[in-house]
């Protein structure tokens, strides 16, 4: 059975992942909150607990944005090292260019839409979910953020061989492989591991 790593799990599970991943994985849970019981415990500064070349694939849904910018690179290497050579990330954070024209209407703490956390705001997406951040969750503030070419920069200057990217309402998603891969594949890797394209 295949492995994906999900990074920054919180309380989420393998069920709450794109469709690609609901049949054949199994998921290794990380996590920087022991509370929510994951199989590993770590930050994404420190992944050194993962081995290199062991997992198949690397979840990281709204995580990168947690870090400093002179970071990320750090980051997005850590998910390539840990990736077998036919492995992939899928990663997926707030699109700050979307997120911006909110800002710029006078909208920044009208909320966008409601998540299981409650309504999220554009204050929200810019500096962390303010709720988590007030009960004592520091570690959810965000410090850095990705319009759709500055994440495909990243991830290319990170040593990823392909980089797919979309546009989902305030995110942006990403597929990347550790090795280079034909176009065929890549867009097979979108259309199983990525959100659909909105109707």
């Amino acid at each position: 059975m295949k492995q994906v790593l999900h990074v920054g799990c919180g309380s989420a599970t393998i069920k709450r992942m794109t469709p690609g991943f609901q049949q054949g994985w199994r998921e290794i849970r990380f996590d920087i909150n022991p509370d929510v019981r994951p199989d590993i415990v770590g930050t994404t500064m420190n992944m050194t607990a993962v081995a290199d070349e062991s997992v198949d694939a690397v979840y990281s849904s709204h995580n990168v944005e947690h870090v400093y910018s002179y970071q990320v690179p750090s980051v997005l290497k850590e998910f390539r090292r840990v990736l077998r050579p036919d492995g992939f990330l899928v990663v997926t954070c707030p699109d700050i260019e979307t997120v911006a024209k909110y800002v710029a209407e006078g909208k920044l703490t009208e909320p966008l839409y409601v998540s299981p956390a409650g309504p999220i705001t554009p204050l929200d997406i810019l500096y962390g979910h303010s709720a988590s951040i007030r009960n004592g969750e520091e570690y959810m503030a965000h410090r850095t953020a990705f319009t759709a070419a500055t994440l495909t920069a990243e991830l290319r200057a990170a040593g990823f061989g392909m980089v797919g990217m979309r546009r989902q309402r305030f995110d942006l998603w990403a597929v990347a492989t550790r090795q280079a891969v034909g176009e065929p594949a890549a867009r097979q890797l979108m259309a199983e591991y990525l959100p659909a394209r909105p109707s």
